[in-house]
């Protein structure tokens, strides 16, 4: 028995050393996006209505700050952040204008600071730690988050300088956190979730790889791409070179609509 915990300890931890090397490689795959902007790409307008590539940029340098001081309960903790503000949207244009002022290199060490101070704290404390961001969440889900906005927001950068962004099995990650959330997104769009209905996902990579989420006994079934259900969740453009995703069930169409793996 002892050997058996010794054993499922020691995955554990192999997990989560592995989700922690996605995340710092997600974060290594902004910055070499980030190295093809331009000096005149800057204030180029994202494919975010009203962000340009600047913002984006501002917005991670921020949130990575705050999500830090929420791991460390700092003076810039998500709860304490956000006090001041009436709304989050005041609160993330606020963030964006405190790019404004800096040169674009000045920028880029700010939020690879910050990205890499995220990370570091998250593997001192752990996989299961509550972190107090939003309802909070564990320290798994709160990682993939960070590797979601960075992934999201990469793709708006992307898009703005007509780029292709490669596919990888890090996008798993994402499509957890958009099963994980779909009650959050339910409850954010007012919408009543179908009494005696689940939902499994199933979904295929860009290499092949079959990707299966949620109970196989479910009720309702998502199916097609991965990238697109990634899209889905976070709410960006779905990639017109990639088919479409199917549902089946009532469950299945509606978090077609309302899914949001982001606060």
């Amino acid at each position: 028995m002892r050997r058996e915990v010794l054993r499922g300890a020691a995955s554990a931890r192999a997990a989560w050393t592995g989700e922690l090397l996605d995340l710092r490689e997600e974060h290594r795959a902004f910055a070499a996006l980030l190295s093809c902007v331009g000096e005149a790409d800057w204030e180029r307008p994202s494919a975010a209505a009203g962000w340009t590539i600047r913002d984006q940029v501002a917005h991670l340098a921020d949130t990575e700050e705050v999500a830090a001081d929420t791991l460390l309960d700092g003076p810039r903790a998500f709860g304490r952040a956000l006090e001041g503000f009436r709304t989050p949207e005041e609160f993330t244009a606020a963030g964006c204008r405190a790019g404004q002022d800096l040169v674009p290199m000045a920028l880029i060490a700010r939020w690879a600071q910050n990205a890499d101070r995220t990370a570091d704290l998250l593997a001192v404390q752990g996989p299961t730690a509550r972190v107090a961001w939003g309802l909070g969440m564990p320290g798994r889900s709160f990682a993939a988050a960070r590797l979601m906005e960075h992934w999201a927001h990469g793709l708006d950068v992307a898009d703005a300088l007509s780029r292709t962004v490669t596919e990888t099995p890090r996008l798993r990650h994402i499509a957890t956190l958009g099963l994980a959330t779909l009650r959050y997104g339910f409850a954010l769009a007012r919408q009543r979730w179908p009494q005696g209905r689940t939902l499994r996902l199933e979904l295929t990579g860009a290499d092949g790889t079959r990707y299966h989420f949620g109970d196989e006994d479910s009720t309702d079934v998502v199916r097609g791409p991965l990238v697109q259900w990634c899209c889905t969740v976070t709410r960006r453009t779905p990639r017109p070179a990639v088919a479409g995703l199917e549902a089946e069930g009532e469950l299945a169409e509606l978090a077609l609509v309302h899914a949001r793996a982001y606060l």
